[in-house]
């Protein structure tokens, strides 16, 4: 009997020996990713952080996009072609926000992107074309007026981290001098909150108004210039500003209002 085992082995070992040495089952720098998940407010949407790079400039710019976009991100478009449910995406320095709809659950979906995150370090592919890169949209031009730059300076410095935080970010688009109305974009685990519009009313626009008179309200937009929250709530207490009770009052320039909010002033 042992003299027939051995035989036998001997047999396979030859016929193994003929075949080609089978390939990895997975690629090396798929098995040392570890991806951790991170919860938002937004019950539609997830960090997740791979535990290395994803998306650095030099201001600290995320990347958003939708699958109609253009192809400007390999790793976006990655995660869009895994799943149709997917329906946005925000890159950030060290994190991927993803937005679903309400027809999947996180249950379901998150191995499908776990796959599509680990595919996109493993093909080596930038995760923004660097024809692509998003221009700061909070850099002080030439052109703007003292408020605008107040404004930036405010987005860019005490409000943006908190926001950055939870996975989602917020972008400034315009300022009117006439309304004194303040536009921003929202985007990644902001898009679709249900506490965006408290967030909105109640911390970035109370902030803003608290440290610059001229600023009466915020209302977020998109890229076509809707409302990006539609169903605000009515019992959202803002503090508005009421021009006769500022007047006889001394105005505080550029300097004193970034250093009222804590803001290191440079020329």
């Amino acid at each position: 009997m042992l003299r027939l085992a051995l035989r036998r082995a001997a047999s396979s070992s030859r016929l193994l020996g003929n075949l080609p040495n089978p390939e990895p089952l997975l690629n090396p720098q798929r098995r040392t990713l570890f991806i951790q998940t991170a919860s938002t407010p937004n019950p539609q949407s997830l960090k997740f952080l791979p535990g290395r790079l994803v998306y650095e400039t030099e201001d600290e710019r995320g990347f958003s996009s939708t699958p109609s976009d253009p192809p400007h991100s390999p790793l976006s478009q990655r995660l869009f072609k895994s799943s149709p449910n997917i329906t946005s995406c925000y890159l950030g320095i060290d994190f991927v926000t993803v937005n679903i709809d309400t027809s999947t659950s996180w249950e379901i979906i998150k191995p499908t992107i776990f796959s599509a995150i680990m595919d996109h370090y493993a093909s080596g592919d930038p995760a923004v074309l660097s024809s692509s890169e998003v221009k700061s949209d909070t850099e002080i031009l030439d052109d703007d007026s003292e408020v605008v730059a107040m404004i930036k300076e405010l987005l860019e410095v005490r409000i943006r981290p908190a926001v950055q935080e939870d996975g989602g970010d917020i972008k400034y688009v315009s300022f009117t001098d006439e309304t004194g109305i303040v536009q921003v974009r929202l985007e990644g685990s902001c898009v679709g909150c249900p506490s965006s519009s408290v967030t909105l009313k109640s911390g970035v626009e109370n902030m803003l108004m608290h440290y610059i008179p001229e600023v009466k309200g915020v209302e977020a937009v998109d890229e076509e210039g809707s409302n990006q929250l539609q169903n605000m709530p009515e019992d959202v207490k803002t503090e508005e500003w009421n021009p006769e009770e500022d007047d006889g009052k001394p105005k505080m320039t550029y300097e004193e209002r970034l250093k009222a909010a804590g803001i290191p002033f440079s020329e």
